[in-house]
């Protein structure tokens, strides 16, 4: 199945799945203050301790994701006027043509997975994650389309062979994208480059792929415990082998082809190396590392403690930490 970029509605490739009612015109401030609360903070009932694959766990994974909902509709976001600086640092970002593109791709991935699970509960907050990055899409392009960004055709989607390795790849991926836009929005934050107006405008994105990534490790948990030793053996070898596809793309930039045919170069590691684009600060590979660590903590914070975070790129940056200040101690003191 190949779909065209505007071809997508998630009811319709996940039978049984309803979209959310979004409220028609422009929320006043208090609403948009109470779902920000709500997106960010959210504890299950209760206090005792959860046995990660029980009915426990899958219903509080998934009252999550449907309590922090944030109803927020693209169309009337506000876009800032940007003086000519901060809309040349916005324009000559290289990530606007891969950044649509992930979010076209993880929603068909997504809702693909979600179409193969029987378990309603679970398939219902899968398939309205494949939503949200739907949802994700449009803002980007309502962005782009404001302040005439030029995006090269989208290319059709291909509906995945193997829906699985579909969603574990974006899955994965957003872990590791996420961990480090968290680090690098804080600094744009703090660098005074770009309008106050336009970080607020993506916020909620920010915390929606925050709320993304804690259901994508608890749904890890959840499923492996769910299946038997060879099952597990095999699923745990195609974990390893999404991971190794990961640091391969991320080795390269990524080669695709537009709708047109032609080849298109994208930077895939920008959320790693594109600290220099929003700061005028001399920020070095470990200051933007401690900020990635202390912003991913700050954003999981609000949820329950009994659900588990992503680990893995915590935990290499945490090792990699000393060795990176070791190095740039020595280059100072050259």
């Amino acid at each position: 199945m190949t779909l065209q970029h505007e071809a997508f509605d998630t009811a319709t490739l996940v039978p049984g799945y309803h979209e959310p009612v979004l409220p028609e015109g422009e929320p006043d401030a208090a609403t948009i203050a109470a779902s920000e609360a709500r997106t960010r903070h959210w504890s299950g009932a209760g206090n005792q301790r959860i046995k990660y694959g029980s009915d426990l766990h899958k219903q509080m994974m998934c009252r999550m994701f449907a309590e922090t909902f944030n109803p927020y509709r693209p169309s009337v976001l506000k876009w800032p006027t940007l003086d000519d600086a901060a809309l040349h640092r916005i324009t000559s970002l290289p990530i606007w043509d891969i950044a649509v593109q992930t979010e076209g791709k993880a929603r068909l991935r997504m809702a693909a997975y979600a179409r193969t699970i029987a378990d309603p509960e679970i398939r219902n907050a899968l398939a309205q994650n494949a939503w949200e990055e739907n949802r994700h899409k449009q803002v980007l392009s309502k962005m782009v389309q404001h302040y005439q960004i030029p995006l090269v055709p989208e290319p059709p989607y291909e509906y995945p062979q193997d829906p699985e390795w579909a969603y574990l790849v974006t899955g994965y991926s957003e872990c590791i994208d996420s961990f480090f836009a968290f680090g690098l929005f804080k600094v744009a934050h703090d660098s005074g480059l770009f309008p106050p107006e336009l970080i607020d405008t993506f916020e909620p994105v920010m915390q929606e792929e925050c709320r993304h990534i804690l259901l994508f490790a608890n749904w890890v948990a959840w499923h492996r415990a769910k299946l038997n030793l060879f099952q597990r053996i095999a699923f745990e070898w195609k974990v390893f082998r999404v991971w190794c596809f990961l640091g391969m793309e991320r080795m390269d930039l990524a080669k695709s082809l537009d709708a047109d045919g032609n080849e298109q170069a994208q930077d895939n590691n920008f959320t790693v190396n594109g600290a220099q684009s929003v700061t005028e600060q001399d920020l070095s590979v470990a200051q933007l590392m401690q900020w990635c660590l202390s912003e991913n903590d700050r954003r999981f914070a609000g949820y329950d403690q009994r659900l588990l975070r992503p680990t893995t790129m915590p935990f290499m940056v945490k090792c990699a930490l000393p060795v990176l200040k070791f190095f740039e101690k020595r280059k100072q003191r050259k």
